[in-house]
């Protein structure tokens, strides 16, 4: 897949590590793991974790154990079984022949889970783990493309959303929320949205301190964001999500918190001004009265991202372009390293300013990066010559389009 934007995996003020449920519904809606890599509920399976050390093409590889049928047995010896499972560790020649084998496994495991439910009561003490076995096994058939097994995931855990166990019973309804959320994203509409944020709401409301959970709501959140049409939702997402993640006592749960407010900040600019303050990479301060009167693009980059220098070409020919008609661009470096960024600079002849300030941590804390949630990059927003942002998306085709457009029509 082309890669269209980098964006904050790791964002050292608010790391969460979100590995299985993050994934399906990111998969569910067809998008790459946007804004920071988050995650929810369940801890991976060893299934999911072989998945992810699987050998890269050339690697030597032996040929992988067989899934033994499953036994019979007590519930403790079923679990015993399935420990045991997870202990192998197998050297496929390919992804495709370790997906095949982790399919089988899980399909064991669904079997092992089952037999367990089956013979003891929620009140017993392997009840949540026999629980939380059918559901990641359930959930790692789902990504590999099972629909029934997917079905069935949402099922089971419609089940257990009043267990009596409220660590279970807050998984089983994040599990519903995100099968309600791929089947809505699959349809393409937007019609329950406002449902899922409400119910979003009111799992966070539930435990603010809960990583998992508010992984769960950034993933949604940025998810409406990249939906067309889905913007209005997106900030009805971060507004009621934002202030509820501000009361946590998790550190890292509450810096989420004040980036959502950054983000928030960013989507409601189209027809406001946009306050641009900072330091030019010549050391001088930004005067933001020399764009009075212009229009300027805002171009949120850096020289390690790959789509961020690939636009550059185009946005060098509107500024060819249209610069003396008044159109200027300002760049906002999230780079780390100056030095490397004056060399870029000099050596692309990149003509518009540049702001840049000495990071504390990495690139993504630059101050108006933070101020305005910029979790992906290149973020390019257009401003008209008024002072308000037109746009907050003005890349490739669509940013000639727009500067024909407002230079047409002044003539």
């Amino acid at each position: 897949m082309l890669r269209t934007s980098c964006s904050a995996s790791i964002r050292s003020a608010n790391v969460l590590f979100i590995p299985t449920l993050a994934r399906v519904l990111l998969l569910a809606i067809g998008l790459m793991l946007v804004p920071h890599s988050r995650a929810i509920a369940l801890q991976p399976a060893a299934t999911e974790r072989a998945a992810e050390k699987a050998p890269v093409e050339g690697a030597q590889s032996t040929s992988l154990p067989k899934v033994p049928p499953l036994p019979k047995g007590t519930p403790e010896e079923l679990m015993a079984f399935v420990e045991k499972l997870k202990q192998v560790n197998p050297r496929p020649s390919s992804r495709e022949e370790m997906m095949r084998y982790l399919g089988e496994v899980a399909k064991v495991q669904v079997q092992a889970a089952d037999q367990i439910l089956s013979q003891i009561k929620p009140s017993d003490d392997l009840y949540d783990d026999a629980a939380k076995l059918k559901l990641e096994s359930l959930m790692m058939l789902g990504r590999m493309g099972d629909e029934k097994a997917a079905a069935d995931m949402a099922t089971f855990a419609q089940t257990l959303i009043n267990s009596p166990s409220p660590e279970l019973a807050k998984e089983a309804k994040r599990l519903v929320l995100v099968s309600e959320a791929q089947q809505m994203f699959a349809t393409g509409t937007l019609d329950r949205g406002p449902e899922l944020v409400q119910k979003t709401a009111a799992i966070l409301a539930a435990d603010p301190n809960d990583p998992q959970s508010a992984g769960l709501a950034m993933q949604l959140a940025g998810a409406l964001e990249q939906m067309p049409g889905g913007e209005s939702l997106a900030q009805a997402a971060y507004k009621a999500f934002g202030p509820i993640l501000a009361t946590s006592t998790n550190e890292r749960v509450r810096a989420m918190g004040d980036s959502f407010a950054g983000t928030l900040r960013r989507l409601s600019l189209p027809g406001h001004p946009m306050e641009i303050t900072g330091t030019l990479l010549n050391g001088k301060p930004f005067d933001q009265k020399s764009l009075v009167g212009k229009v300027v693009l805002i171009d949120f980059w850096a020289t390690w991202c790959g789509p961020c220098v690939a636009e550059i070409p185009n946005v060098l020919q509107q500024y060819e372009k249209y610069h003396d008609k008044g159109f200027e661009v300002i760049g906002i470096s999230l780079d780390q390293d100056r030095e490397a960024l004056e060399k870029f600079v000099a050596e692309q002849k990149v003509p518009w300013p540049i702001l840049f300030e000495k990071p504390e941590g990495d690139g993504w804390q630059h101050p108006l990066s933070t101020f305005y949630g910029i979790s992906g990059i290149p973020t390019v927003i257009l401003i008209g010559r008024d002072g308000n942002v037109i746009t907050l998306n003005a890349r490739g085709e669509k940013l000639g389009q727009q500067l024909d457009l407002l230079f047409q029509k002044a003539g």
